[in-house]
């Protein structure tokens, strides 16, 4: 205990050191970075006023957008535009939708992808190397690539509904999510299995509580990345989603986008796209040290 508390002491003394010293700003570095600054400063400001103008038409009606007087606000806010879009509009049914779909996904990813990273990353056995190579490939092949074989078959078995398409999600998702964890996996030290070995651990107990913690930041930052890319996907679902009960957000705002020419509601329409992209926008605000570490960070490595 006595070596431990001394080791420990060492190093908070070695990081408080390192935060007392400031090292002088390089100004001949920083200017030859400017240009660069400034491409990230204007497309912050460009999307800034793009999703400001949009949050404006969400509150405004149809005649101030087409005038182009959405800032000014003259007959006041219309928030009857986000209830008149989340009934009328059935945005309620498409969110829930894609609640299901991105939730769902996200699980039965992590429960087939995390077992198998651990799995090819620690132990050796024959085809482990193809198998990655696999996982390599599926990355690779494009998704309309095989969006009609599958519909083929979808058809000749008879498979349809939400099921189909949370499966179709699981298994697309699969080789990115494995690939991703494996790295992880491999840079943890052996010396927790060894110890938990000798403690009479089965691998399958050690996997689940002792080695699946330790990636916890990335299991964070793939979930992350899965629910936006099944919350944003649009073309599986407009193959797949076979009745408006089914359809996910993507897809709704196609169909809403379409009904414009017969109801006339843009302010329901920009208000359907702010409840839309709110899910993501939460995500990216109260998650985004979350994602920098599980993209940057690691194990301790063996």
């Amino acid at each position: 205990m006595t070596i431990w508390s001394s080791r420990r002491a060492d190093e908070m003394m070695k990081k408080e050191k390192k935060v007392k010293i400031k090292n002088p700003v390089n100004w001949k570095k920083e200017l030859s970075l400017l240009p660069g600054y400034l491409i990230v400063i204007i497309w912050i400001l460009f999307t800034a006023a793009f999703l400001f103008w949009i949050l404006a038409a969400s509150l405004s009606t149809s005649r101030e957008i087409f005038s182009g007087n959405v800032f000014k606000f003259e007959s006041g806010l219309h928030f009857e535009n986000y209830a008149n879009a989340w009934k009328a509009q059935n945005v309620s049914v498409f969110f829930g939708n894609s609640l299901l779909y991105s939730v769902s996904a996200c699980v039965g990813v992590l429960l087939i992808s995390a077992p198998a990273a651990y799995v090819l990353s620690r132990f050796g056995f024959k085809g482990n190397k193809s198998i990655r190579t696999g996982l390599i490939i599926a990355m690779s092949v494009p998704e309309i690539m095989i969006i009609m074989p599958i519909y083929s078959l979808a058809t000749q078995w008879s498979l349809k509904g939400r099921l189909l398409l949370i499966v179709l999600y699981i298994f697309l998702k699969v080789p990115y999510t494995t690939t991703y964890l494996l790295n992880f996996f491999a840079t943890l030290s052996k010396s927790y299995e060894e110890a938990a070995a000798i403690d009479g651990c089965p691998p399958a107990k050690t996997f689940r509580v002792i080695m699946l913690p330790l990636i916890q930041p990335a299991i964070i930052t793939v979930t992350i990345f899965n629910f936006l890319g099944v919350w944003n996907e649009f073309f599986i679902a407009l193959i797949f989603a076979s009745s408006s009960d089914m359809t996910p957000v993507g897809v709704g705002l196609l169909q809403i986008v379409n009904s414009m020419k017969y109801t006339g509601d843009y302010g329901g329409l920009f208000a359907a796209v702010i409840i839309v992209f709110l899910p993501t926008f939460l995500l990216y605000i109260f998650m985004s040290e979350k994602i920098i570490s599980g993209v940057t960070g690691g194990g301790v490595k063996g």
